[in-house]
C-alpha cells in the first residue's frame, strides 16, 4: 500500500486532509496490522487525502500515565506536540480509543490543541454523507453481530452510537451483552493492565467479558480498540470458540463491505 508520510508530503507542497495517528498498537501488532491496512483502504477508496508521521511518530503515553509514569508521559508527550505543531496539524483521526483520548483530553493541556476523531466516528460520517457505498447482501447480512464498548470510547468519551450505527449499515442483526453502553464490561486491558502480569483473583477479566460476548449466540464479536480485540481473542480461544466466533474490528468489517 501507498501510504504517504506528513515529511512527503510537506515536502511536495501539500497538505492532507487529516493526520492517521496509527499508534503502537496498529504500527507492531500483527493482528492489528490489518485494522491500520482495513481503515487505511477505506480513506483511500473515499478518496480522502490523508497522510502518517510514520517513524516520527511515537507512543502518545497513554500506558506511561497510565502505569503511574507522569514524567515519561509529558515527555513523550512533548515530543509528539512539537513534531504535530511542526506540521501545522488541526485535525487527526485514529483507531486507537487509548490514542484518541490521551490526544483528545490530554494534550491540551500540554498545548496540543487538534480535532481528534475515532476511525469509528469518521466512519460513520462517510456512510451518511453517501461516500461509502456497501455492497448489496455483503457478507455480513443477517448474520448475528454483537458489540464491545471500550471503555477509553465508551464510558470515558460518550461514543456509543457512531459504532453501532456503522454496524447497522451493513445490514446485519446486533444484539447486546446484557453488560453495554454505560454499563459496558472492561476487556481488561486498560489502564496499562495490557502490559503486566494479573493480580490475584479467580477469574479473568477478558474471559468473563467473551463468555458475555458468546452467550449472546452472535457468530461476530465487533470491537473498536486493538486492545479490546487482543483481550477477545484471547477469550474466545480460552473457549475454544475461534471457529464459531470471529473477533472483528468495525473497520475491517466496513472495509470487507465496500
Amino acid at each position: 500500500m501507498r501510504v504517504p508520510t506528513m515529511a512527503e508530503m510537506m515536502a511536495a507542497g501539500e497538505t492532507p486532509e487529516i493526520l492517521f495517528w496509527v499508534g503502537c498498537a496498529g504500527s507492531f501488532d500483527q493482528r492489528a496490522q490489518k485494522i491500520t491496512k482495513a481503515f487505511a483502504t477505506i480513506l483511500d477508496k473515499v478518496g480522502i487525502k490523508y497522510a502518517i508521521l510514520g517513524k516520527e511518530e511515537a507512543c502518545t503515553g497513554d500506558p506511561a500515565r497510565r502505569a503511574g509514569n507522569e514524567f515519561l508521559f509529558q515527555m513523550m508527550a512533548y515530543n509528539n506536540i512539537q513534531i504535530l505543531n511542526g506540521y501545522g496539524v488541526k485535525k487527526i483521526v485514529t483507531a486507537c480509543p487509548h490514542c484518541f483520548n490521551t490526544l483528545k483530553n490530554e494534550y491540551p493541556e500540554l498545548g496540543g490543541n487538534y480535532e481528534v476523531i475515532h476511525h469509528t466516528t469518521l466512519i460513520q460520517e462517510l456512510i451518511n454523507e453517501g461516500r461509502i457505498k456497501l455492497k448489496e447482501g455483503g457478507s455480513f447480512k443477517g448474520k448475528r453481530i454483537t458489540y464491545h464498548d471500550s471503555c477509553y470510547l465508551g464510558r470515558a468519551n460518550d461514543i456509543f452510537e457512531a459504532p453501532r450505527k456503522v454496524l447497522e449499515a451493513l445490514d446485519a442483526e446486533l444484539v447486546e451483552m446484557k453488560r453495554c453502553r454505560k454499563n459496558g464490561l472492561c476487556c481488561g486491558a486498560g489502564g496499562s493492565q495490557m502490559f503486566k502480569e494479573e493480580e490475584p483473583g479467580d477469574r479473568y477479566v477478558n474471559v468473563e467479558r467473551s463468555n458475555e460476548a458468546i452467550n449472546t449466540g452472535a457468530t461476530v464479536i465487533a470491537s473498536a480498540c486493538p486492545f479490546c480485540n487482543t483481550m477477545l481473542t484471547d477469550g474466545v480461544k480460552n473457549k475454544e470458540k475461534e471457529n464459531e466466533v470471529a473477533v472483528m474490528d468495525v473497520a475491517e468489517m466496513i472495509a470487507a463491505s465496500m
